[in-house]
């Protein structure tokens, strides 16, 4: 790739190669290698119980056997309906080695759009937890699909055998209330049964390996087509560009192979957690700590910090609201987490602020990245050291990926540096296409130069060292009479208030004017602070232009969220308007 101004730019990493060469492999082959290496070291790691690299890929070429001898063919749609539990990397890997493409799913999708994800990829097959919720949604959603073999997965054969027992007396170890018998198969027995010899398939890398549904840029759910060299490609270009240094943690060099542990606090049907935990933990042959709910305890995020303690994590990869949920946590610090070094932050944006107080309860570094799960999903990161990354900034374009910032209302003009336009970007991690949707993935890809580029959706500018910074969402902008206020800026803003845990903001159309609208804010406050709508009116004023500052204000006990941490604008608006036509 040619070189990019940035990257001769006094900002680019002196440790980082501008251009990266990439096997071609399957992505399977990152565990075999792991367990040929390093096959006692422990992986993945559940309650205190661990099964090491070698044990994980023999479960993984059992599981590959099984879908075999079940007629499953290559190409074919296998379906993960399971949090972050220790089944997890085995089933995805040993469909992967049969051959099968997998589809990702949110284990807290209802029925309905679990049926959508199935119809959608023609699924032939889904793993699901055995559980009192999950599984009876899963034959709910089975229904009028392809869907003819169904792995129910217990949590039960990875607790310690005490607990095993004592839970399985008591009932508290999660159990479905029934299950199809003509369908149904058990993780366990399967293990059983099958031979640890995965089919002898040829798999080119440049097939399809996952399918993760996202809204992209129109909100409509879309599978994108990740392909295998797209997230090998990524897990490389990561691990090029994190370097640490002594003087910002107590470690200097990149990631340490064999001696990382990787906190599973994102899940892994997200492209976020997937590549940056799952994966990475994988390549590096490192500890992966299964959490299948990082906000669980009392009060909650309890358990997350127990298991940060006690395995010792030293890779985290959150959003900001999980950060926050750790900085605001009543109890923080009685934990210790001073093991924690290398600590990323996406999804939404990180408030200068709340990365402030996170690297002052752990001693960690936090540099925020961004990507799409278009793109596997990392395209830019911040500098891995204090004096360069740049708070508000998305970061600098990692190697062998190209930014250009193109004009809004088509994309095909290229805007100068320092101009706001829509971002786009070429690399080797960006998607193949979305899942049988041709014209949805024309609309999102330009030619530049010969090279296909992804619009992302996002509106930002670069500067003159390629930090590149996102004002806000296409769709999110408020259009304040004729202005364009920017909810990530404002929400900045907010946040450096004292009392504010976490804020949100949207823009509305005004009754008399509909085409013109206002910013509303939505605030959690810190715990024991109490304040009201017109004090945080009032703050604005003083730090914000009249068309930026909230009209409005509502005080509240929290925000809708994804599972992966971001604020549900869509769905604060939706309840807004809603509330409108009611009256």
């Amino acid at each position: 790739m040619e070189e990019q101004y940035w990257q001769y730019g006094p900002k680019w990493p002196k440790h980082a190669r501008k251009s990266l060469e990439y096997p071609k492999e399957p992505l399977f082959a990152m565990l075999d290698r792991a367990a040929e290496t390093s096959g006692d070291l422990p992986y993945t790691v559940f309650m205190g119980t661990s099964r090491t690299f070698s044990q994980v890929r023999e479960d993984a070429n059992k599981i590959a056997d099984f879908l075999v001898k079940r007629g499953i063919r290559a190409g074919d749609r296998i379906a993960i309906f399971l949090p972050n539990v220790p089944h997890y990397p085995p089933v995805f890997f040993g469909a992967l080695k049969a051959g099968t493409k997998v589809v990702t799913c949110n284990p807290m999708y209802k029925a309905p759009e679990l049926n959508y994800q199935l119809t959608d990829t023609g699924a032939v097959a889904v793993f699901v937890l055995d559980h009192p919720t999950f599984t009876p949604t899963c034959y709910e959603a089975i229904r009028d699909t392809k869907i003819e073999t169904v792995v129910v997965c217990s949590v039960k054969a990875f607790l310690p055998k005490i607990k095993a027992r004592i839970g399985g007396l008591l009932g508290r170890v999660p159990k479905s209330p029934f299950y199809e018998e003509d369908k149904t198969f058990f993780y366990e027995e399967v293990l059983a049964t099958h031979e640890p010899n995965a089919p002898d398939i040829r798999i080119d890398p440049e097939d399809t390996a996952i399918l993760i549904y996202t809204g992209g840029t129109t909100g409509t759910p879309k599978g994108a087509e990740l392909m295998h060299t797209n997230l090998i490609s990524n897990v490389l270009q990561i691990a090029e560009w994190v370097y640490l240094k002594e003087e910002d943690v107590d470690v200097s060099g990149g990631v340490r192979y064999g001696e990382e542990v990787f906190v599973g606090a994102l899940p892994w049907y997200h492209s976020y957690g997937l590549t940056l935990t799952m994966l990475m933990s994988t390549w590096y042959a490192g500890k992966l700590v299964c959490i299948p709910d990082p906000r669980a305890g009392k009060p909650p995020l309890t358990d997350l910090l127990k298991e940060l303690e006690r395995e010792k994590g030293t890779v985290l990869n959150c959003v900001p609201a999980l950060y926050a949920g750790i900085v605001n946590h009543p109890n923080a610090s009685r934990y210790d987490l001073r093991s924690v070094k290398i600590c990323s932050s996406g999804a939404a944006p990180l408030p200068p602020e709340l990365a402030k107080s996170f690297e002052a309860v752990t001693g960690a570094l936090l540099f925020e990245g961004y990507g799409l799960t278009e793109t596997s999903p990392v395209t830019h990161i911040n500098p891995t050291s204090r004096c360069d990354r740049k708070f508000g900034s998305i970061g600098i374009p990692i190697s062998d990926t190209i930014c250009k910032i193109v004009d809004v209302e088509t994309g095909t003009k290229e805007m100068p540096i320092g101009e706001t336009g829509e971002i786009a970007v070429h690399g080797p991690q960006v998607m193949k296409g979305y899942y049988g949707k041709p014209e949805e993935t024309a609309a999102v890809m330009r030619d530049f130069g010969g090279k296909r580029f992804f619009l992302t959706g996002d509106i930002g500018h670069m500067d003159e060292f390629g930090y590149t910074y996102i004002s806000d969402r296409k769709k999110d902008i408020v259009n304040v009479g004729g202005l364009k206020a920017y909810p990530r800026e404002i929400e900045d803003i907010l946040f450096e208030h004292p009392k504010v845990a976490i804020a949100a903001v949207i823009g509305l159309p005004r009754k008399d004017y509909p085409t013109n609208e206002y910013v509303k804010a939505y605030i959690v406050l810190k715990e024991g602070q109490t304040a009201t709508e017109e004090e945080f009116i009032e703050w604005c004023r003083e730090r914000m232009a009249g068309y930026k500052r909230p009209k409005e204000v509502a005080i509240v006990e929290s925000l809708p969220m994804s599972q992966v941490g971001k604020v549900l604008r869509r769905v604060l608006r939706e309840e807004e308007i809603e509330k409108r036509r009611n009256k």
